[in-house]
Parts: C-alpha cells; sequence; structure tokens
C-alpha cells in the first residue's frame, strides 16, 4: 500500500531513501522510496516508529499510526549550512535567537550593512558533543504553513538558548555563519531604534521577502495556493506556472498561509561582497540585498535615517508622526490594507513625504496573521494584465489602486528590461545640479545584473487615471513596448506629497549613478525640509 512520499526542503522528490517501520511488538520492516520518492509497504494497523535515512540528508525519526487518512509527507533536510534571526525584526535593546542549520562546527558573527560593513562582534564557534548535533530537524508535511520550528528539539537547556541583543544603532544587519570547510551563509536581521532618532524612516520589504520565499517548497510563486498531492519531480512538467501556456502563477479561490518562520536563502549575500559590487544571481536584485545598496547610499551621502521592517509598520512600532519622509524601495510588493491606510492619511492629512524608491509597489494586499504567518490575497485573476486582474492591480480588486498613493502603478510592459530614463521636464527642482535637459538621459549604469541596462526596468509603474490630480511625471525610462517607469511627484493640501522612481532597477543604479544620486539626494533634502 501506498504510505507516502518522501520529499526535501523545496519539495523535490527523494528517492532510494531507507525507511525501517517497527511497531510497538518490536517487530521491523524495511522498504526504499520510489524514483516519485513514494512509500509503499503493506503494513498491520497500529502505531510505528519510522527512520529514515539517506546520504546527503539528516537522518530522523518520526511517529505514524497506519492507515493514515492520506498519504504521509516526509520531508528530509539536505547537508548544508542555513540560518535565520528570530524575531527576524526588533528594536534595539531586543534580543532575538539564532537558528542555525548546520552539519558542522561553524563560526558566527554580526555585521551591520552600511556604505561599508561593519563588523560589530563575534558570536563564537559553535557545536555540540553528539554527532551532527547542530543539524537542524524539519517538520513533516508542509511547514511553509506552521514554520520550520528550529531549536524546537534539543535546546532545552536555558543554556542553550543562542540569544544576541540588538545593537543601539538601527539598522540593517547579518549575520555570518561559516565552516572550516568552506561553507558560508549570511542572513538578515532588521533593528529598528527604540525611539525614533532621525527625520527619515527606510521600510524593509520583508513582506515581499516571504512572498517570494521557498524554502519548504512553497512561495506566492511556486504552489501559491497550496502544496500539491505528490511532490515535483521535475518543475517544467509538474507546477502550474510552466505547464500553464499562460504561465499562470495564481487563479486560486483560496491561498494557505505563508510562515515567517522559515530560513531566506533569496537573501543570502556572500561575505566577501561590497556595496558597488554587481548584484548577481535571479532573485538578490529585488529583495535585500539590493535594498541595502540604498541603505549605504544614505550613509555616504550623509542622510540620518531609522530602519524599519514593514510588519513593524503594520503592528505600530513605526510611528510615522515622528518622521517627515518615509523611504519604501526596491520592490514593496505587498503590504497590508492596515499599512496602506495609514500611510496614506500620513501623506494627505498630515503633512507626511513618501519616497518611493521601487517598482511594481502595493501591488497586493496581504493578512498578518499571530501565529507569524500571512495570507496574500491575489484572487482568480488570468493574468497580469488589467483585463485578466479585472482591476488596475490586485489591490485595486480588493480596496482601490495604489496609483492614489504611490502616483503609478505597475503594468506589465517593459518587464524584465532595463534602460535609462528621459527627462521629459527639467523644470522641476528635482534636477537642480545635473545639467540635465529635456530630452537627455540619465541613470546608464547599474547594478542589476538580471535585468541590465539601466535604473528603470526589472518591473515598473506608470500613471494611470487613479493617480491624484496634478501628479506630475518628471522623466521616463525607454524600455521597449513603452514600458519605461515614470518618474513622478504630487503635493498634498496638507503639505505631503509623493515622489516615485517607478522602477525595481532604481536602488541598483544610486550607488554609482551621479545622476540618479543626485535626484534622489534632491528629493531627499527637500521632502526633509518641508
Amino acid at each position: 500500500m501506498l504510505i507516502g512520499f518522501v520529499s526535501d526542503e523545496r519539495y523535490v522528490a527523494v528517492s532510494d531513501v531507507l525507511l525501517e517501520f517497527v511497531n510497538e511488538q518490536g517487530q521491523s520492516w524495511e522498504t526504499r522510496s520510489r524514483a516519485s520518492g513514494s512509500v509503499h509497504l503493506d503494513l498491520p494497523r497500529g502505531e510505528y516508529a519510522v527512520t529514515l535515512q539517506r546520504p546527503g540528508f539528516g537522518g530522523k525519526r518520526v511517529r505514524l499510526t497506519l492507515p493514515t487518512t492520506q498519504p504521509h509527507h516526509f520531508r528530509l533536510l539536505s547537508d548544508g549550512l542555513l540560518g535565520y534571526a528570530w524575531p527576524k525584526c526588533v528594536r534595539s535593546g531586543e534580543e532575538a535567537e539564532f537558528r542555525v542549520h548546520s552539519v558542522e562546527c561553524f563560526h558566527l558573527e554580526l555585521w551591520r550593512y552600511g556604505w561599508t560593513k561593519e563588523r560589530v562582534c563575534g558570536l563564537g564557534w559553535h557545536d555540540e558533543h553528539g554527532p551532527r548535533a547542530m543539524m537542524q530537524i524539519t517538520p513533516d508535511g508542509d511547514y511553509t504553513q506552521t514554520g520550520v520550528e528550529w531549536n524546537k528539539f534539543g535546546y532545552t537547556s536555558p543554556a542553550q538558548k543562542q540569544m544576541v541583543q540588538a545593537p543601539q544603532r538601527s539598522g540593517l544587519y547579518y549575520f555570518h555563519a561559516s565552516t572550516a570547510s568552506g561553507r558560508a551563509f549570511a542572513f538578515p536581521w532588521v533593528v529598528a531604534p527604540a525611539k525614533p532618532t532621525a527625520p527619515v524612516a527606510v521600510l524593509a520589504s520583508n513582506i515581499t521577502w516571504n512572498c517570494y520565499n521557498n524554502f519548504g517548497g512553497r512561495s506566492n510563486y511556486i504552489h501559491a495556493n497550496a502544496l500539491p498531492d505528490v511532490p515535483v519531480v521535475n518543475s517544467r512538467q509538474e507546477i502550474a506556472r510552466y505547464i500553464d501556456p499562460k504561465f499562470q502563477t495564481w487563479g486560486w479561490n483560496d491561498y494557505a498561509p505563508l510562515s515567517f518562520e522559515r530560513p531566506e536563502p533569496i537573501n543570502d549575500i556572500a561575505l566577501s561582497e561590497q556595496i558597488t559590487d554587481p548584484i548577481e544571481g535571479r532573485a538578490a536584485c529585488h529583495i535585500a540585498p539590493a535594498e541595502w545598496r540604498l541603505l549605504g547610499w544614505l550613509e555616504r551621502e550623509g542622510f540620518a535615517y531609522d530602519f524599519y521592517s514593514e510588519t513593524q509598520l503594520h503592528g505600530g512600532v513605526l510611528d510615522l508622526s515622528k518622521y517627515k519622509v518615509l523611504i519604501i524601495s526596491t520592490h514593496p510588493e505587498y503590504w497590508t490594507r492596515t499599512m496602506y491606510d495609514r500611510v496614506k492619511h500620513w501623506v494627505f492629512h498630515e503633512g507626511g513625504r513618501l519616497m518611493y524608491l521601487g517598482g511594481n509597489g502595493v501591488n497586493c494586499e496581504v493578512t498578518l496573521h499571530d501565529n507569524d504567518t500571512m495570507t496574500v490575497h491575489n484572487g482568480t485573476m488570468t493574468s497580469l494584465w488589467p483585463e485578466g486582474i479585472g482591476a488596475e492591480s490586485r489591490l485595486a480588486k480588493r480596496h482601490e489602486s495604489e496609483a492614489n498613493l504611490l502616483g503609478v502603478v505597475f503594468t506589465p510592459s517593459g518587464i524584465m528590461t532595463g534602460a535609462p530614463y528621459r527627462v521629459t521636464d527639467d523644470t522641476h527642482w528635482c534636477f537642480e545640479g545635473t545639467g540635465l535637459k529635456n530630452g537627455d538621459t540619465f541613470g546608464e549604469k547599474s547594478l542589476h545584473r538580471r535585468c541590465p541596462g539601466g535604473a528603470s526596468g526589472h518591473e515598473t509603474d506608470k500613471i494611470s487615471a487613479s493617480s491624484p490630480k496634478g501628479t506630475r511625471m518628471l522623466a521616463k525610462g525607454l524600455n521597449p513596448d513603452d514600458g519605461g517607469a515614470e518618474m513622478s511627484i504630487f503635493d498634498t493640501e496638507s503639505g505631503g506629497g509623493t515622489f516615485s522612481a517607478g522602477s525595481i532597477c532604481w536602488p541598483s543604479s544610486i550607488p554609482i549613478d551621479d545622476h540618479v544620486s543626485r535626484i534622489t539626494a534632491n528629493v531627499l533634502r527637500k521632502f526633509s525640509r518641508s
């Protein structure tokens, strides 16, 4: 009979796993998983201790009652080095636990990521007396919904808790883990101030990080609604994103929650990487590694800022009334309605100034739950185009178009391309000191290697009918299909307003393109003085 399936942390089928089933009477049966990861064995009813072993993966023991109503999903964790801080976002002076998976002794350090990487402190070498005792265990089933629960087993002693107190200085911090054999992994930690220290607040897009994190086999882009019944053998033959002729990721009535309590391999930054190095790989260019480029630039230019996560904005840790400027950047695609309504009220009624230095922002509503999970409200859209969504965006379908706050909204034209901007309104003060005139181009330099070509790219936003009255286009990207980002600005009667770059690639140009740097600095200085 079919007992279940064995898969790894990506929900990929693992074959040739040796399984031993032992019942309460001490009788033993043995089998191996097949090419599909399936486990077949005829066994009497009852309670079993199941042991799984395969080279390259951590062994584990599971209690199982047979028969099961559904095939059981055994999950194995491959050998390697991974980690995350928990909580991932804290205030200065608060503590977090580092949770690291390693099959060998590892060394850990805490670093702060500004214009240069600054070593904060060493956190020592870590190992245990038992063999492979630093190896973590993942739960069976779909732990993208529940969290990986690292350090749950084997950390009963208070002396074994691996706690770190957040430094007094707000910012983006990274834990650097390394082993003697050459393995390395870095994972982020957002440290907000205990109380405001600067006129500018910057948001980390940690909700978007979680949406793109596929550790456990699911993200909002792979198996967005739920894990399928059978583990993956070949992505292009089985995952909806690849077998649907319209390349559909969504289209479901309901979506299972996604837990924040998972490592984020997509946010790893090479220990040797410097801020002006090109951003390599598929994911890094639109999440934390790209956001670091903005933070470092702020410090290079002498702009003081406080750093917060989006979830801290949602939870009220970030008090917008204490700040003149809020900066969101790179790819803040997913927000809660609480966040949106609070920021909009601040901009339109309290004189708040919003700098949107990203693309495809605030495009979809999420709900945050008390158990550190979130639900994404993609809806039953049939394509990325407005006619497939039934509105300007997923947020517009449930609430209102984000163009009401940002001045621009994402459209798929120009997607996955990169290009410079062309000036369309050289009389605006944002171009002061640049020497740029109408028709001139800027933003040719970029660290973005996935969509090279310039500061306008990857995903871009444009002015729409939902943009506030008086929204002014300042420049437009030269991307194909009229898909260039529309850099824009508008003011509100309260003295607030929004400046939008409208491009994911913008922060990847800030450190190395003089014109992008000067324009951003002009806006930030003006907004800070207002």
